[in-house]
């Protein structure tokens, strides 16, 4: 085996040995504990129930639903699309472990690409410095500064968010960055500068604006808003999308709201990056921006990570009010329970904060916040007048066309109840009604569960018993090197599976070299990505502590005679052909053949 030429095989099982699966993958899964494993989300998938499975006693990964496994390096190797070395020192750094191999890794195919976009990072920061430099210490920083303290930004503020201002220049910027010796062309790219059509100079795209960096999950600086200061559009700018910054894949100050998000199970989306700074003069320390009113399947998925629980809190004006319906369609269809903060019309969470007071905030805005039902009663209100006849019946079917898609009998009950009442409808006509509706959008896709339900149980009885017996062999075998060597005597190779006889090879190789069992140590002796997750696959398995010399012999004949059944099956399909065609000798001759590997099976 080659780990690495840099790297031996004893620093990597040393960090390997130091860490623990279960406090790395929680911090992108939120687990739950189910027996001796942990539970979530897979990462690699969009799923509602949880099929990935992680396991502190084997330190291995494993998701039943789309197959993805493997142990602590393959895991940030795929969620973070790092080579392996580079995972390894990634998490030789979380543990402060210095490994002076492991300095100046980098993979050749992308060190330069690594490198430039280091340059980017660079450059977001310096010019953060300078813009941060600006509002708090210079006169040409004074009414910036002043507009923000009237909007109740203490230094403690600023400071934590590093909020800057641009002064209203064309070259002011660009002109410290080319003194810095950073490349022009560079700094267009990543979207802090912009460039003149008629003579391609660049030049300052943030201009008199209050500036506010933009990170991305891991802390980098990756891009700028900035808000105008005086008259001008428009009011709020954004970095252009890059390759270090891409808005449907990043959550603003998610970096820094991920602990206690997952502390308190709950997270507060907001439409932009001032609601997220104002809440958290509120106390509200799990609130993060999608910075804008379009959410995407991705930033769903990330909250989904961490939490359950999300608080929309978006404008109250129809955008706002669109967006989250939207919205919260997107975060449900991820699996999130949503509630809705309501705000008076016309106010955003910044206006709210600045005239209501951080108190009436959290206590009137947050914390009487609605269930989605309860919001979707309110949002189908709005321009309707249901004094109408023809109004108020298209308001009720849309509340019993929502309520049909409501999970919980007991809430279809309450909320038929509450349309009862407040109309004075008969309760039994909204039922009748209501499963009416249900019936005829629920027929479908219940059809469809049926079939993929029938199919699934179809593909479990054709599991098949040699195949049934591989798998549990290498499953015990990854754990006891004994059995591994009675299968080595009495299979060697002959594993009718490609995968598993290649399995198989390899762990007789693993041990033959002196290693012990350790499944997560076997992972890293594997080269080819698909061994490594099937190996995670029946590593995962539930399997006896010990296995009997009886059961060993049982397994063992199964996959020895695999082949003999095939070949029966063979010799049954000639002796058919020579049965049609008459030649009847040949065909008893066949006959004998196959009576005698019956035999053979039987005797085992």
């Amino acid at each position: 085996m080659t780990l690495s030429l840099r790297v031996s095989e004893d620093i990597i099982e040393e960090i390997r040995k130091s860490i623990d699966i279960v406090d790395i993958i929680s911090e992108y899964v939120q687990l739950k504990k189910q027996g001796k494993n942990f539970i979530g989300l897979c990462p690699f998938h969009g799923e509602k129930t949880p099929s990935f499975s992680v396991s502190p006693d084997k330190q291995l990964y494993h998701c039943f639903g789309c197959g993805a496994g493997g142990n602590v390096f393959s895991f940030i190797m795929e969620t973070e699309g790092l080579p392996f070395l580079e995972s390894v020192k990634k998490i030789a750094d979380r543990m402060n472990m210095a490994i002076p191999e492991l300095e100046h890794v980098t993979d050749e195919a992308t060190s330069k690409e690594d490198s430039i976009t280091k340059i980017w990072h660079n450059a977001h920061a310096l010019s953060a410095k300078l813009f941060h430099h600006v509002l708090t210490s210079t006169d040409e920083g004074k009414e910036a500064r002043d507009y923000l303290r009237n909007r109740g930004f203490t230094k403690e503020v600023i400071d934590t968010f590093q909020i800057g201002y641009a002064p209203n220049s064309w070259d002011f910027l660009a002109s410290f960055l080319e003194k810095r010796k950073f490349p022009m062309d560079e700094m267009v790219k990543c979207g802090i500068l912009s460039v003149r059509e008629f003579d391609q100079k660049p030049y300052d795209r943030f201009r008199d604006r209050i500036i506010f960096p933009i990170w991305n999950n891991k802390g980098d600086m990756i891009a700028f808003g900035g808000r105008i200061l005086s008259e001008g559009n428009p009011k709020y700018l954004n970095s252009p999308e890059s390759s270090i910054f891409n808005k449907s894949e990043t959550l603003y100050y998610f970096h820094k709201a991920r602990p206690s998000i997952r502390k308190k199970n709950e997270a507060i989306l907001f439409e932009g990056y001032v609601d997220v700074i104002s809440a958290w003069k509120a106390g509200v320390d799990n609130g993060v921006a999608s910075l804008g009113t379009a959410l995407s399947t991705t930033q769903a998925k990330m909250l989904r990570r961490l939490t359950d629980h999300v608080i929309l809190c978006y404008d109250s004006d129809n955008a706002g009010q669109n967006a989250t319906m939207k919205n919260a369609a997107i975060l449900s269809e991820a699996g999130l329970q949503v509630r809705v903060a309501i705000l008076p019309d016309g106010m955003d969470p910044d206006d709210y904060i600045q005239k209501m007071g951080v108190d009436r905030f959290n206590k009137d805005v947050i914390g009487q916040s609605l269930t989605l039902m309860g919001f979707k009663f309110q949002y189908y209100r709005r321009g309707k007048n249901l004094k109408d006849d023809g109004e108020r019946m298209t308001y009720i079917h849309q509340m019993i066309e929502e309520v049909s898609k409501l999970s919980h009998a007991v809430e279809r009950d309450h909320y038929l109840r509450r349309l009862s009442e407040e109309f004075s409808l008969s309760l039994e006509a909204l039922k009748q009604q209501q499963i009416q509706v249900y019936k005829q959008s629920k027929g479908k896709n219940e059809e469809r569960k049926v079939v993929h339900s029938n199919f699934s149980k179809q593909q479990k009885r054709l599991l098949l018993a040699y195949e049934n017996a591989e798998r549990i062999l290498i499953a015990h075998m990854l754990k006891n090197n004994s059995v591994a060597n009675q299968v080595q005597r009495k299979v060697g190779g002959a594993f009718n599976i490609d995968e598993y006889q290649a399995i198989a090879a390899h762990l007789f190789s693993y041990y033959a070299d002196g290693f012990e069992p350790n499944p997560s140590s076997f992972i890293e002796y594997l080269e080819d990505d698909k061994l490594k997750r099937i190996t995670s696959e029946l590593a995962m398995m539930t399997i006896t502590e010990e296995m009997s010399e009886q059961e060993l012999a049982d397994y063992i004949k199964q996959i020895k005679n695999y082949p003999k059944r095939l070949e029966v099956e063979k010799l049954k399909v000639e002796r058919k052909k020579l049965e049609e065609a008459e030649e009847y000798v040949e065909a008893a001759k066949i006959a004998m053949e196959i009576i005698k590997i019956e035999q053979d099976i039987k005797n085992g």
